[in-house]
This record gives C-alpha cells, sequence and structure tokens, in this order.
C-alpha cells in the first residue's frame, strides 16, 4: 500500500507539475494576451481620438454633401456658374457656423449671389439679427426746424421772407437792372430802389395767389375783371418795363465769364441766394434728394412740371423746406459728359448733414454711393436702383417662376437688396443701408418695409414742386435767368412760410388755407409801401 500510495503520489505529483506548466504557459499567454490588449487598447483609443477628430470633417463633409445635392439641383438650372455658386457656398457656410445658437436664420440654407460685375457676393439670409437703428443726432446738436437766427430775425412775414431775398441780394439786383435801364433808355429811365423792387415781387406773388400764372397781365390790371391792387401798385406799362429790364448780372462782362460757367446771367445771386437755405433751417432724421423742373428746357414726363431746368434739390422730407439746391448746367464746357453724375450730387446735397437718412431715386441709388454716405457721414440710404446696375446679381432680376406680391432679397454686411414682384413680370428693386433684415410687412399687398419706408419719405422733393406750383409766381417769358429768378421767389416764399408757421405754431388754429393766407398777407405787405408812397 505504501507503494501503491507513493506511487500515486507520484502520478499526482506529475500531473500537479504538468498543470503547472500549463498554467504557467496559459498565464503566459494571458499575460501575452493583456499585453496585447492593451496595445489594441491604446490603439483603439488612438483610433477613437482619429475618429473624434474626423468627426468634425466627417460632419462637414456630410454637410458639404448636403450642401452639394442642393448646388447640383442649381447647377442643373444654373449651367456652368452652379460650379462657382457652390464653392462660395461653401465659403460662406464656414462663416454661418460661427454664429449664435440663437440666431433665428440659422437653420435657414444661405445662397450666395455674385454681382453681375462679380466684385461683390450677396448672401440670401440676413448677416445681422436685428435691423440697424436710423441714425441719432447727438445732444450737443440743435433740434430740427428754424435756426436760432431765423427765429431771432423772423418778426413778421416780410422779415421772414427777406431772410431769404436779402437786401444784398437786392442791390445786386437794383445795381443791374439800373444799369441795363440806364443803357437802353437813358434820361427817360426812372431808377428803382428797394421799394420799387420789393412792389414788382409783391404783384407776382399776389399774381400767383389768384391763379393767374396763364393769364395775360393786362387783364390783372383791367378796370373791369382785373384787381385793383395791381392798378394801385404801379402801372402796368411800368410792370412791363421791369420785367424786360431786370438784370442779375454785367451783361458787358457776360460773355468772359459764360466761357467757364453757363449760369454766369445769375450766378452771383443764386450763389448768395442758395447759401442762406441752410444757414435758417435743420432738417430732421429724413431727407429726401431728387430733382426739380421749373422750366421749359426738359422733357420729363413722369413729373409734375414735365418741362423745366433741371435743378438738384435735397429738402426735408416732412416740411418740404428746400435745404440745398443746384442748377444742372448739363455737360461740362468741353462738351464731356459728367461722369458718376448721382455720387457728385449726393454728396454736394448732403454736404453739412449727418447722422441722417436719405431717401433718393434710381439716378441717385447705388452701392458705392450707399458705403461712401455711410463711411464718411454716417448717412443711410435708401432708394429705387435701376436693373443695369453691375453690382446687382442676375438672380433678383428674373421674375419667372414667381408669383404676384412676393419678395425675394440679397444682403452684405453693409447693404441690403429687396426685389418686390408688384405685378406679374414687373419688378421693383430697391437698395437699403439702413435696413439689415429681410422683413416683410402684414399687410394685404405684402411689401416689404424697405418699400413702406422708402414711400413715406421720397415726397419731400416732389411735394415742393406741388405747392410752389399750386401758387406759382412765374410769368411767361423767354428768359431763363427771369424765370430762376422767379423761381427762387417760389421758393423762398414756401421756405419762408415753413419758418413762419414752426415759430408760431398757434398761428390761425384750425385754418386750412394757411398758405394761401400767409401769401397773400405777404404780397400786400411788400407792396404796400409803393402805394403809400404814390398816394
Amino acid at each position: 500500500m505504501a507503494d501503491d500510495f507513493t506511487a500515486l503520489q507520484v502520478l499526482q505529483q506529475m500531473f500537479a507539475n504538468v498543470e503547472q506548466v500549463d498554467s504557467e504557459e496559459e498565464a503566459e499567454d494571458v499575460s501575452e494576451e493583456e499585453d496585447a490588449e492593451e496595445r489594441h487598447a491604446e490603439n483603439v483609443s488612438e483610433e477613437e481620438g482619429d475618429e473624434e477628430r474626423n468627426a468634425e470633417n466627417v460632419s462637414e463633409e456630410e454637410g458639404d454633401e448636403e450642401r452639394h445635392a442642393e448646388n447640383v439641383s442649381e447647377e442643373e438650372e444654373g449651367g456652368e456658374d452652379g460650379e462657382e455658386r457652390n464653392a462660395e457656398r461653401r465659403d460662406l457656410s464656414a462663416s454661418e457656423e460661427d454664429k449664435d445658437d440663437s440666431d433665428p436664420h440659422e437653420d435657414q440654407v444661405s445662397d450666395t449671389f455674385v454681382s453681375k460685375n462679380g466684385k461683390i457676393k450677396w448672401s440670401s439670409v440676413p448677416c445681422v439679427t436685428a435691423p440697424r437703428p436710423p441714425p441719432q443726432r447727438k445732444n450737443t446738436e440743435r433740434p430740427p426746424g428754424p435756426t436760432a437766427y431765423a427765429v431771432s430775425h423772423a418778426h413778421d412775414m416780410v422779415s421772414t421772407f427777406l431772410l431769404f431775398v436779402t437786401p444784398q441780394i437786392e442791390r445786386v439786383i437794383l445795381d443791374e437792372t439800373n444799369r441795363e435801364g440806364y443803357l437802353k433808355r437813358g434820361e427817360e429811365w426812372k431808377f428803382m430802389d428797394a421799394t420799387d423792387l420789393r412792389a414788382y415781387i409783391g404783384l407776382l406773388i399776389l399774381a400767383g395767389v389768384y391763379k393767374s400764372r396763364g393769364e395775360a397781365a393786362a387783364s390783372l390790371w383791367d378796370a373791369q375783371s382785373g384787381r385793383v391792387i395791381f392798378r394801385a401798385t404801379m402801372p402796368l406799362k411800368l410792370f412791363y418795363t421791369y420785367s424786360s429790364t431786370l438784370r442779375f448780372d454785367d451783361r458787358g462782362t457776360r460773355a468772359a465769364r459764360r466761357a467757364t460757367d453757363k449760369l454766369a446771367a445769375i450766378r452771383e445771386v443764386w450763389d448768395m441766394w442758395v447759401e442762406r437755405l441752410p444757414r435758417l433751417y435743420d432738417p430732421g432724421p429724413e431727407v429726401t434728394v431728387d430733382e426739380q423742373l421749373p422750366f421749359r428746357q426738359l422733357y420729363m414726363p413722369s413729373k409734375l412740371a414735365k418741362y423745366g431746368i433741371k435743378s438738384w434739390v435735397a429738402c426735408d422730407a416732412k416740411s418740404s423746406y428746400a435745404w440745398k439746391m443746384q442748377v444742372y448746367t448739363g455737360k461740362s464746357i468741353n462738351g464731356a459728359p459728367e461722369r458718376n453724375l448721382g455720387m457728385r450730387v449726393v454728396l454736394d446735397m448732403t454736404e453739412g448733414l449727418k447722422d441722417r437718412n436719405v431717401t433718393c431715386d434710381n439716378l441717385f441709388t447705388s452701392y458705392e454711393h450707399g458705403r461712401e454716405l455711410m463711411t464718411t457721414r454716417n448717412i443711410t440710404m435708401v432708394g429705387t436702383v435701376r436693373k443695369n446696375r453691375s453690382e446687382l446679381p442676375s438672380e433678383l432680376l428674373t421674375t419667372n417662376r414667381r408669383r404676384v406680391l412676393s419678395s425675394q432679397f440679397a444682403v452684405t454686411p453693409t447693404t441690403t437688396l429687396a426685389s418686390y414682384l408688384a405685378k406679374k413680370k414687373k419688378n421693383v428693386l430697391l437698395m437699403s443701408t439702413r435696413h439689415t433684415d429681410a422683413e416683410i410687412s402684414d399687410r394685404d399687398d405684402g411689401k416689404p418695409t424697405i418699400i413702406l419706408d422708402y414711400n413715406r419719405n421720397k415726397g419731400g422733393v416732389d411735394n415742393l414742386d406741388k405747392v410752389v406750383t399750386y401758387y406759382s409766381c412765374k410769368r411767361k417769358t423767354a428768359r431763363w435767368p427771369l424765370v430762376i429768378f422767379d423761381n427762387m421767389i417760389d421758393v423762398s416764399t414756401y421756405n419762408a412760410f415753413v419758418i413762419w408757421r414752426e415759430i408760431n405754431p398757434n398761428w390761425m388754429p384750425g385754418k386750412r388755407n394757411k398758405r394761401r393766407f400767409f401769401l397773400e398777407q405777404l404780397g400786400r405787405a411788400l407792396v404796400n409801401p409803393l402805394i403809400e408812397r404814390r398816394t
């Protein structure tokens, strides 16, 4: 038994040694596997890191694939231009990923439109979330309305009118008229003085009040059908003499001055008068720049006054006060047409203004004009745009597949462009540096806010044309300097009325014909000194 036990123990010991060896080998295999697993875990972690680093690329590739799908559909419609738009959309999408999560336009797919000249990239999604507030006046600036100088010198209607037709202007007119009268009539000429000149102007104003612009002057002096005040002021023959003799410069030296200035015949008086306009009134936040036609030279069927010498006007959109004016003299002396006329006129008309909004028509509106005004004077611009402008994208010019009363927008960081389809195949284009959002009103016609703001402020100069035409003092004549002078009288009487009305807000409360009463009282006050002298 002892031997058997010993043999059994030996066998067990042998098997134990074998199992121990196997276990050691398995342990070594396990350790190697654990090392492999650790190495594999490191590789996995590295791969996971690579996957995490590639996650954004994958998401960007997925985004690119989605955008590429949209681009493919557009390429099928747009042809070769689609490839260029795809690249531009990828650039734009990279910038859109940096937007805040609260951006309401974040989920919108942005299309990029390239201008016809290839220099400007427009986006269909607004670049900012809130509309740009209108320019604000500083606390140190004067409030809109008559200046302190105008308030201190406007004692009555005559003194208010003489703020524009000043004694200095009267002196130039009297000197040149008396020079002309003496050259024509010699010793028979009775020298005109300030009382005579003011009475002549007063009769012109009264003729406008009585709506006798197309009426022969003889009927105004007629004993049966005329007005007594005309006969009491001066004889009809003297009125004709003044109308034919009135001069604003020395005719002997005019030829030399006309060689460099087409407005030489009235330049001195015009410049003195224009200088007065901005000194007497500060326009409000809305200013209108447009053209005025007071004389039969040009034909423009869209204007109330279809014929006229063209004048550029900047006026307050609310009161229509003519703040600055400039006569358009056409091509230069050498015959070359003026380049960038619209920009030059807008800059001239807004010189001295800042922190305002300018509303103008398509002659003045362009991308560069808007940026120039915003950069140099903090003046925003809203206006219609001509469809041949090279800065416009062709996508906003097409009307196919668009429903009536629909709107389409294109924006840059500084400018918003709106295309509104008012009628079938007839769209209206407006450009604004004031609006930054594609906002549409809740009206039934669905007009964009840009159009509503433009319509609200565009009529400043047109209203000025209407009011001065209604009671115009212009008479039939072939002398264009005299017609410019008559237009100066018309604008001066209206500006004087605006100042008088705002200085005296309680004047004639509840009356509707305030301007007619003002003109009639002003005309009578101007002729009374001559009537008293004759008596």
